[in-house]
């Protein structure tokens, strides 16, 4: 790699289906798996040789302390990391085993199949809720006919989570929400091009506890028909959001990589590193 339809429980009472629900196949789920990827910034290294296969269909935690590199590895799953003058990297990120970063790949391919959220939300502030939805299309060259982006929106806002407390409103402005419900706008607008993947950079660290709790039931929700990745500092969040989890750290200067990575019931319960241990536990980070 170099540089160079809606289902049950999203419906609501005299639900119908809509025409992209009706005719639009839903893709498969999709594996991604990063391969001895390390990263610099400049001469710093900030990742060292981190593998990690995220499963299709589940929510895999990225967790550890501050500055170990989560962030980092999330941003150079959807070529975010690139966009830094002075970054670096080696490795392969594999999308159903194909490298996103082949240099036969356009970079609007990987960020339309790999979402973004990020941990401050940042829907267009004077766009229309319903604008806001849709914009991502124009971003990464989603045609999508005039016809069907009503349809559209409303199935990427239940989702979401939100429709039922914006359906009223659509043509207001997203910046009136409140900061949980933004949260939820962004989601729907990344849900908008049909991503595969849904990369989430602590997406609930700045929100109350009631919109923490409608967010992590939309992510349970959500993983049926998109593979997640969430890095969260709350360990409490990653044991209820996720199936697997993947503990970072970066030791004494050292670079950042993977202490230990397994199923989440495991890695809580019984990790095989001590680190992994401390660190669930709060005893550091």
């Amino acid at each position: 790699m170099r540089f160079g339809p809606v289902p049950p429980q999203y419906q609501y009472p005299g639900h119908q289906q809509s025409t992209v629900e009706q005719y639009r196949p839903p893709a498969p789920l999709a594996t991604l798996d990063a391969r001895a990827i390390s990263a610099w910034f400049g001469t710093r290294k900030v990742l060292d040789r981190v593998s990690l296969t995220m499963q299709p269909g589940r929510v895999t935690a990225l967790i550890g302390p501050s500055g170990c590199g989560k962030s980092t590895f999330l941003r150079i799953l959807n070529r975010m990391h690139e966009l830094v003058p002075s970054a670096q990297l080696a490795g392969e990120v594999l999308l159903d085993g194909v490298d996103i970063y082949d240099t036969g790949r356009r970079l609007t391919d990987a960020r339309r199949q790999i979402g973004m959220v990020f941990q401050k939300p940042n829907p267009f502030p004077t766009m229309s809720i319903y604008d806001n939805v849709v914009a991502g299309l124009k971003l990464t060259g989603v045609k999508v006919r005039r016809s069907e982006k009503d349809a559209l929106v409303e199935e990427c806002l239940i989702k979401g989570g939100l429709w039922r407390e914006v359906r009223d409103r659509l043509r207001s402005p997203g910046g009136a929400l409140s900061g949980g419900q933004q949260q939820r706008l962004c989601i729907a607008r990344s849900l908008a091009i049909r991503p595969r993947v849904l990369l989430m950079d602590e997406p609930c660290s700045a929100l109350d506890p009631t919109s923490t709790r409608v967010i992590e039931q939309t992510i349970a929700e959500l993983a049926a028909e998109v593979t997640i990745v969430i890095v969260t500092h709350n360990m409490q969040q990653a044991n209820r959001v996720s199936q697997q989890c993947a503990f970072f750290l970066a030791e004494n200067g050292a670079p950042g990589a993977i202490v230990e990575s397994g199923e989440t019931e495991q890695m809580f319960g019984s990790p095989v590193d001590q680190r992994t241990s401390d660190y669930v536990n709060g005893r550091f980070g």
